[in-house]
Order: C-alpha cells, then sequence, then structure tokens
C-alpha cells in the first residue's frame, strides 16, 4: 500500500470512529507495524490533522475537524456509482471488492444530502457469479503480470475448436460489454495477438520478464488500430473487420 493511501485510509478510520483507537488496534486493521502507525500520526499531525493521543488510550480526532466535502453534483457521483457497480457486474473478485471500498471512501466525504445516493439509485447492473468465473479467468494474474512485465504461457483454445500453447507478453486488457480480451505479443506469431479471457485453458505465470517500447506496447497496438480504421472508407469496412478479426485468436 503507498503511504498516501495509507494515510487516508488511517484518517478515515479516526474520523469514523468516537472513541479512541490504540496503535495496536489501528496496525491490527491496517496490517502494518505499530511504528508505521507512530509515523503516520506524526504525518497526519505535520500536515495539519488535529489528532489527539493519550498513553494508554490511544489516538482520536479533535471532536469539531471535519474534512472538506468533495464538491461533486449529483449527475458525477451516480455516474461513480454506477460505474463502481460496473466493475464489481463485470470485473475479477478483486477489482470488484477496490470499486466497492472506493465507492465507500467518496461516500464518507460527502456532503449529508449526497451521503446514501447508492442506496437510492436506480441504475442497476446485474451480477452473476458463473459470469466472473468464466469471463474473467485469469484476471488477476494477468494485470498482476503486466504490471511486473513477466511472460505468461497459456494453453488457449480458438474459435474453431483448435488449441495451442502460447508464451506471451501481456500488454493490456480490454472489455467489448461482455467478452474480456488480452492485448498480447505472441513470441510464436512475432506479432501482436488479441486473446478471450474465456478461451484461455491453462495459465502460468513465468519468471522470464520483457520490456516495451515504442514499437511493441499497448500504445503502438491502440494505435495502430486507430490509423487502420482511418485508412478505410465505408465500403472497405467489412474487409477490416476481417483484418481485425484475424488477430483474435
Amino acid at each position: 500500500m503507498q503511504r498516501a493511501e495509507r494515510l487516508f485510509q488511517l484518517l478515515t478510520l479516526l474520523r469514523n470512529r468516537r472513541t479512541a483507537l490504540t496503535a495496536r488496534q489501528l496496525s491490527e486493521h491496517m496490517q502494518v507495524s505499530e511504528r508505521t502507525i507512530y509515523r503516520d500520526v506524526q504525518a497526519l499531525s505535520l500536515s495539519g490533522v488535529p489528532v489527539e493521543g493519550e498513553a494508554g488510550v490511544g489516538y482520536r480526532l479533535q471532536r469539531h475537524f471535519q474534512l472538506p466535502p468533495l464538491m461533486f453534483d449529483r449527475h458525477e457521483v451516480e455516474a461513480l456509482l454506477l460505474g463502481a457497480r460496473m466493475v464489481s457486474g463485470w470485473g475479477d473478485s478483486q477489482m470488484a471488492a477496490s470499486a466497492n471500498s472506493a465507492i465507500q471512501k467518496i461516500l464518507a466525504v460527502l456532503p449529508d444530502h449526497l451521503r446514501h445516493s447508492d442506496e437510492n439509485l436506480p441504475l442497476l447492473v446485474p451480477t452473476y457469479d458463473e459470469y466472473q468465473k468464466i469471463y474473467t479467468a485469469h484476471s488477476q494474474t494477468i494485470r498482476e503480470a503486466i504490471r511486473q512485465q513477466r511472460m505468461l504461457l497459456i494453453d488457449y483454445k480458438r474459435a474453431d475448436e483448435q488449441t495451442s500453447s502460447r508464451q506471451i507478453e501481456p500488454l493490456g486488457l480490454i472489455f467489448w460489454g461482455k467478452v474480456w480480451t488480452l492485448v498480447a505479443w505472441c513470441q510464436l506469431r512475432n506479432d501482436y495477438r488479441v486473446f478471450r479471457l474465456d478461451r484461455i485453458q491453462q495459465l502460468a505465470t513465468t519468471d522470464e520478464k520483457f520490456t516495451t517500447s515504442d514499437e511493441k506496447s499497448l500504445k503502438h497496438y491502440l494505435n495502430l488500430m486507430a490509423e487502420n480504421y482511418e485508412q478505410y472508407n465505408e465500403q472497405a469496412y467489412e474487409c477490416h473487420k476481417q483484418e481485425v478479426a484475424e488477430l483474435i485468436e
């Protein structure tokens, strides 16, 4: 956890409690050492947050301290809540938990007239456990491999039922309204390839790392796709669709 995130979490914990919290309670909740809690409390105090500490009792915020409300209007709050619900419904379990956590942090510092927007929002996104199992398969592992720039080994089943093993450099995940796809550099094809997550039969992260460049990155891939679209007029659109389809294994 980044220090800024940790300080915000500490501030939220103190703000939501009327009674004092000991360094031990805070360290257990935040899963850090008590020494880290002492440093973070000092950092909050130095930044102007009125944290009161008493030996044997714990820490609390001064009674009248208030965080300034986030300046969102109702439409912006609805957009954020709907986005979080979409992530919760269509992302993997880790993304869903992170989206819900982020929304709770936002709601905690909203003005009173907006704080209960989540309960009253008439925009729903159905969630299905089976959908998440199938269409977000391996998503957490892939995202971690992208962050760490580690190669993946996959067993993949194409639309024609043919299977193959590939060593790939994962570059990015794209959501198409139902299906998640992985954009990667394929060692076998020596080119970009797009893999549907629900067709990946097996996946393993390797210790081998890769690097991106101006000629091999998610940005480069997206630029190529944009250029291809610009080169074709409406009569050639179906031909271009076929070219894009050929990239999808």
